[in-house]
């Protein structure tokens, strides 16, 4: 098969370098608008089966014609490319998955099923980690009972050693991270879709190994799944994990306004305080620490008339010897497991589809295993 990684960032690497130890891969395209830093990812990443291609993502006649060329590929680009990805792949006849990250974009990507379908291809919006395999986990779960009560999902993605204030590092786009700490969060309430304040309903945890933690509402992590499991679940909510602490000094800097759009006058110039966060952000914050991500995904429900519970969990730390941080690997690989199922067969949906939906979990949880990514699943009566 012939599969293609769109954007040379941290998760196209990260993409690329699992794309090309597949052995059914014959070749793998990476393509970015730098066409150094594509040239310097395939040669880094590529295993000797990469070439690299120049693209400006928002030129979708450009990509369709590179799309052409191969069976499946995966969006590793800021989220709002996505539609136009989209478009580009149903007209090259290409399977697609991205990283996604935006609600308002993957409904766009949604609205276009019946195009897909006729081309006989499959999209899949948001296959990352949060939103993303997450998805799959739950799905799984909730496939286990005869009435599933409450999906809870746990994810973050953290420095291994906390430096203060904050206890965190960089370890995607601070535009990202803004985003999930700004926007409203959607979860299930008594089957019902219900909006929720992100940095809201703070929670104590803990990890075994690592000791106690906070979880809070952030936006995202989400995705569909309240959309696919209205009125069949009765609650599902996603909260982001942090250090103790985290979310009572990050919480005042938005409240305050620094995640505006709106442009103020200073010093004669107008500045955006969302762009001066940002900015501060990725200067103060990007260490370089050795990171690790943290999942738990806990179902409740009712099976032969018992109460049970499943529990997903994953605690996955930087590769030393691959250089691939934790979160390059719990993100990227996921989107690359799907974009190779879609090319292999193992996805019989065609449209564009959400990922719990598409993706069947027997097929892709041994797939998580044979990347090293060590997920524990354990059942209990309650």
């Amino acid at each position: 098969m012939r599969l293609a990684v769109l954007g040379a960032g941290l998760m196209g690497r990260a993409a690329l370098y699992d794309f090309s130890r597949a052995d059914e891969v014959e070749s793998v395209g990476v393509f970015d608008i730098d066409a150094a830093l594509a040239k310097e990812v395939a040669d880094a990443y590529g295993g000797g089966k990469a070439v690299s291609g120049v693209l400006d993502a928002g030129d979708e006649e450009a990509a369709e014609t590179i799309l052409s060329d191969y069976d499946a590929a995966v969006s590793c680009v800021t989220y709002r490319y996505n539609p136009g990805l989209t478009r580009a792949a149903i007209k090259a006849g290409c399977h697609l998955c991205d990283l996604g990250g935006n609600n308002d974009a993957v409904r766009e990507q949604l609205a276009m099923n019946d195009e897909a379908e006729k081309a006989g291809v499959i999209v899949i919006p948001d296959c990352g980690l949060a939103p993303g395999m997450v998805a799959v986990l739950a799905a799984d779960g909730i496939s286990r009972f005869d009435k599933a009560m409450s999906v809870k999902i746990r994810v973050g993605g953290l420095p291994q050693s906390p430096r203060p204030p904050l206890n965190y590092q960089m370890v995607f786009s601070a535009e990202g991270l803004i985003n999930e700490y700004w926007e409203p969060c959607l979860i299930l309430e008594g089957g019902k879709k219900k909006t929720v304040n992100p940095m809201s309903a703070l929670e104590e945890l803990d990890f075994d190994g690592i000791g106690k933690l906070e979880a809070f509402y952030t936006s995202g992590g989400t995705s569909t799944l309240p959309d696919t499991y209205e009125n069949t679940v009765d609650f599902l909510d996603y909260k982001t994990i942090r250090y103790p602490g985290h979310c009572e000094l990050f919480r005042p800097m938005l409240e305050i306004g620094l995640a505006s759009r709106q442009k103020l006058a200073v010093g004669g110039q107008s500045v955006e305080p969302r762009s001066v966060l940002k900015a501060v952000l990725d200067r103060n914050l990007s260490f370089g620490d050795l990171d690790m991500v943290l999942l738990r995904v806990t179902v409740d429900g009712i099976a032969g008339g018992v109460t049970r519970r499943v529990v997903y969990e994953i605690v996955d730390k930087q590769d030393t010897r691959t250089g691939l941080t934790a979160m390059m690997r719990t993100t990227a690989f996921p989107a690359a497991i799907v974009a190779w199922m879609s090319a292999a067969g193992q996805v019989e949906a065609r449209g564009v589809k959400p990922q719990e939906l598409a993706i069947n979990p027997k097929l892709f949880i041994p797939q998580l295993k044979k990347r090293g990514i060590n997920l524990a699943i354990s059942e209990e009566d309650l």
